[in-house]
């Protein structure tokens, strides 16, 4: 198989496994709360808040030494690993016990009735294992430097010793990247914007669900409608995805307008749920809630609010990740490392007060995040299109 070919096949492997994994944990994410919630009435106690924040509190501090853990251990490991520990987390269901619940949120950062609970959470570790196992199929690169027949054993044992120590300082070279990009002035403003895709990202994978399922108003089809839910949120998501992924790659119009675009669609969804959800919907008891909000409870509103929250999430993701490459493309891992911190602590602290704050307060919060994250956005993009127009480096900023 040619390098070319090598490469395609790793990149469409890639992209089936990281389908199957996320595709089981994101659906996950989507009901713990409703179906911990139908737990509470047993002798199960325990809050699917609670568990997405301590993964994602252990994921924002893991991000900073992961470029050094892969860089000893090596992505292929790393990431089969990873994907045992997000089967685990899901598995965890088939019988929940809450030691073993918040035990395998904190691994996993490095509703119906009790049968149709079992049947969804089998399917969905078994479509999670499939899809960790898939990384096996993953091929080396072609190594470039190929030892001859005829050197000895020392030597190769000579140049295993020096690639471990070369791989050392990797990684302690990625940790030091990793933490002087903290503080530089770009990364400080993009900071701003990731944060606030931590909080809709909290809002969207775990919130919005549960509200959803909590309206009594909805009637019979409450239940099923997270579901649908989480499909509209994701065909907003591949929407925007492949039209601002693509359009990412033009410069000529810059990235701002599709982060005002992604923050104006943001804005109508959270003044649509406010009129349809009630206020008390993300921390209503295991009976849900009768109350209203300003409107009727609409089913349609309600999902076009799902749309609107996935498409609006990818216009921010793609043109953060476009910037991100852009300014720091000889420090991609570092860079990408940081972003991930900021997003995976700040969607914790969005868990974290999620058991505790009425629809209107967390929607609110993300209005003003969203506003000022978006203005820190505006100010690294002008300062990115005057390096472009004067042709020099991003450090000379």
């Amino acid at each position: 198989m040619s390098p070319e070919s090598k490469k395609l096949f790793n990149i469409i492997i890639l992209g089936v496994a990281f389908m199957f994994m996320f595709t089981a944990f994101q659906t996950c994410g989507n009901v713990a709360q409703t179906v911990i919630r139908s737990l509470n009435s047993t002798d199960f106690h325990g809050s699917g808040y609670t568990s997405m924040a301590i993964i994602y509190g252990v994921f924002s501090a893991s991000n900073l030494i992961t470029p050094s853990v892969v860089a000893i251990v090596g992505p292929q490991l790393s990431m089969f690993a990873s994907g045992l520990f997000y089967s685990m987390y899901i598995a965890v269901f088939i019988q929940p016990f809450p030691w073993s619940f918040y035990t395998a949120s904190v691994f996993i950062g490095i509703a119906a009735a009790e049968s149709d609970r079992r049947t969804v959470f089998i399917a969905l570790t078994v479509i999670s294992l499939v899809g960790t196992v898939l990384l096996f199929l993953i091929r080396k690169p072609d190594s470039e430097n190929v030892l001859g027949e005829d050197e000895s054993s020392d030597d190769q044992d000579l140049e295993i010793n020096e690639s471990a120590q070369s791989n050392v300082t990797k990684a302690v070279d990625a940790f030091k990247k990793s933490l002087k990009l903290c503080v530089t002035k770009e990364m400080l403003l993009l900071s701003a914007t990731t944060a606030y895709t931590g909080l809709e990202l909290t809002f969207f994978t775990g919130v919005y669900g549960t509200c959803i399922g909590a309206v009594n108003k909805f009637g019979t089809e409450e239940k099923s409608l997270i579901g649908l839910s989480g499909i509209f949120i994701g065909i907003g998501e591949i929407l925007g995805g492949s039209l601002f992924g693509l359009l990412s790659k033009n410069h000529r119009c810059g990235r701002n307008p599709v982060v005002l675009l992604g923050l104006l669609v943001h804005f109508v969804a959270f003044y649509l749920i406010f009129l349809n959800i009630p206020g008390d919907a993300p921390i209503a008891p295991v009976q849900g809630t009768d109350s209203s909000a300003y409107i009727t409870p609409s089913k349609e509103v309600a999902i076009l609010c799902s749309f609107l929250l996935g498409l609006g999430d990818s216009c921010f993701n793609t043109q953060l990740l476009s910037i991100l490459g852009f300014l720091y493309a000889e420090d991609s891992a570092p860079a990408f490392a940081v972003f991930k911190f900021v997003q995976s602590i700040c969607a914790a602290v969005a868990f974290f007060y999620s058991n505790y704050l009425l629809l209107h307060w967390q929607l609110l919060l993300m209005v003003l995040c969203g506003f000022f994250g978006a203005v820190s956005f505006f100010t690294v993009e002008w300062e990115a299109a005057a390096i472009v127009a004067r042709g020099s480096d991003y450090r000379s900023i």
